[in-house]
């Protein structure tokens, strides 16, 4: 008895000690989460939820829940849907830019994924490089590039002009809405890329040398195998996508900058540089996360499903 009592006594100590090795290792995680993440983001609540100081036009945040107010919320409600509102078309506006860039970055990246997983062969490293090559530029130097390029004067409107394509230089800087859409798509295609690529490299190579040798074809297996399997890396691309689109607003500003094409991270960015409106650009965003949380939680339950089904 006093051996087996000895025993757990060991053990117990031993798990004790590894729980505190494990929330060692975790601290500096916790700590960069709570100042970086957790403060802000309680301070943008303290802001959504004040008021504004009628003599400074400036918000008050107010620290304390129980006084907080929802009148910054109800007042960007209203801007969204209620009459008068201007918030909404511009909501609207944003899903369906970000709807057809998703659907662009989709069938461009998946064949490009799909290329240098199955037909790289030994340069797989090489293109992977080069499908990486635009993490190494800032966002904001690659959209002044393009910028270059979209001048009326630039390459692209003197290529178009050269092959007779168009017989005039194209404004595509004057707040055209295909010029933001690709600029979402050059910005943001890289993510993709790079998920798709993981997902479709994971797949079992025997898997598809099955179903070829149940007799499907090239393109059969590829919709019957290769497809279905990579479902859950395309949802989690599109997710990892989708999201900052949703609250990009820096595309808009510099390739286009015209209120034709604002998205509501402009109306957001618009409203936190203005002193008396700052608390409405904190709820604004605060109810922009909150809808992004609905496929945030969608993806979560389809990874759970998805991980329940693989065991």
């Amino acid at each position: 008895m006093a051996v087996g009592e000895d025993r757990r006594r060991k053990a117990w100590a031993e798990r004790a000690q590894n729980r505190w090795v494990w929330v060692g290792f975790a601290m500096p995680g916790i700590i960069w989460l709570t100042l970086l993440f957790l403060v802000p983001f309680y301070t943008v609540l303290a802001i959504a939820g004040g008021q504004l100081n009628a003599i400074f036009q400036s918000p008050e945040p107010v620290w304390n829940p129980l006084h907080w107010t929802g009148a910054n919320f109800t007042a960007v409600f209203h801007d969204l849907v209620g009459q008068g509102s201007f918030i909404g078309p511009i909501f609207v506006r944003t899903l369906v830019y970000v709807a057809v860039a998703s659907v662009l970055s989709l069938l461009i990246a998946y064949p490009a994924a799909y290329f240098v997983t199955r037909f790289a062969g030994r340069r797989k490293l090489l293109f992977l490089a080069l499908l990486i090559a635009p993490f190494w530029i800032s966002y904001m130097m690659r959209m002044l590039a393009w910028i270059d390029l979209l001048q009326t004067d630039g390459y692209v409107n003197r290529a178009l002009v050269d092959l007779h394509l168009v017989t005039q230089p194209i404004d595509w800087l004057g707040g055209k809405p295909v010029t933001v859409i690709l600029g979402l798509v050059y910005g943001y295609i890289p993510y993709l890329i790079l998920v798709l690529y993981a997902g479709l490299d994971r797949i079992d190579q025997r898997l598809i040398e099955a179903g070829r040798d149940l007799g499907l074809n090239g393109t059969r297996t590829f919709l019957r195998v290769t497809l279905p399997l990579s479902r859950q890396a395309i949802l989690t691309g599109m997710l990892i996508t989708v999201l900052p689109m949703m609250g990009d607003y820096f595309t808009n500003q510099l390739l286009s900058g015209a209120s034709s094409t604002a998205m509501i991270g402009n109306v957001i960015d618009s409203q936190l540089n203005t002193s008396s409106q700052e608390a409405q650009g904190a709820a604004l965003s605060l109810l922009l996360l909150a809808f992004l949380l609905v496929p945030m939680v969608y993806y979560v339950a389809k990874t759970r499903h998805a991980s329940a089904e693989a065991f």
